[in-house]
């Protein structure tokens, strides 16, 4: 029963946290939904920056700190280890929707692109961010990343084993492909308020942070192996690993 139980919590917060990815792009984009980024404008600019600012902080610290290693090996001895991910995959979700329900738009328009030519392209870019995303989660073992593998595992009475350290797909050309793909979904947008350069710039900056974060426990748990990519692959601009190619040429 308790296998069972662990594998439906499990899927249970996946689809949470998939309620909230997908409601990520209809907010971001100002698309469809009823309260978007620049939606339901405030009165209180002061008060409205700053709760903003609040939200933005309260995903970043969650979604940072509760990925950490050390964290992981506290948080083992309170809960069980097949459901670790699948709890640090349910916060964040809850942490997105705190975020999508409690936001304030802001007003004003730093830029606004009329040409409808120009609009398409940028929501074209925008919508390659998201592909990008998706598509990353998939090369990495989307399932494993999203905590559905340990549960089903556990479920099936399996030992989990670490997928160790690949770089398959986008993961030749640059570390962090999601954290790319999600700074443009950021940025692209036709029409950018005051709302909207909060968000992209406070998420931008949570990105950074969480990337030489989450570094540091890479180095910590697969050593010279990851050194050594960090020296052949960019952090995120796309650089083509030509050591590596090379190695295969000679092969």
């Amino acid at each position: 029963m308790s296998r069972i139980l662990t594998f439906i919590y499990g899927v249970v917060c996946y689809l949470i946290s998939l309620i909230a990815f997908l409601y990520s792009i209809g907010f971001i984009g100002n698309l469809i939904l009823p309260k978007t980024l620049d939606s339901n404008l405030d009165s209180s600019l002061i008060k409205g920056l700053l709760i903003d600012i609040l939200l933005i902080g309260f995903f970043g610290i969650q979604h940072s700190l509760m990925a950490r290693q050390s964290f992981k090996k506290w948080w083992i001895k309170i809960i069980p280890e097949p459901i670790e991910r699948s709890t640090y995959v349910l916060m964040s979700g809850l942490a997105l929707l705190l975020l999508f329900w409690q936001w304030h738009s802001l007003g004003g328009i730093i830029w606004n692109i009329q040409n409808p030519i120009i609009y398409n392209i940028i929501y074209g870019i925008f919508a390659l961010g998201w592909l990008i995303v998706f598509l990353s989660t998939f090369m990495i073992n989307h399932f494993d990343l999203f905590g559905l593998r340990q549960v089903y595992l556990y479920w099936r009475g399996e030992e989990y084993k670490d997928l160790g350290f690949r770089t398959p797909g986008f993961y030749k050309y640059t570390r962090h492909p999601i954290m790319l793909g999600f700074v443009i979904v950021f940025w692209a947008a036709p029409l950018m308020t005051i709302s909207h350069l909060v968000f992209a710039m406070g998420t931008t900056i949570y990105v950074l942070v969480g990337i030489k974060l989450e570094e540091v426990d890479m180095i910590s748990i697969y050593g010279n192996l990851y050194q050594e990519y960090r020296q052949q692959v960019s952090m995120l601009i796309p650089v083509a690993r030509i050591k590596l190619t090379q190695q295969k040429i000679q092969e």
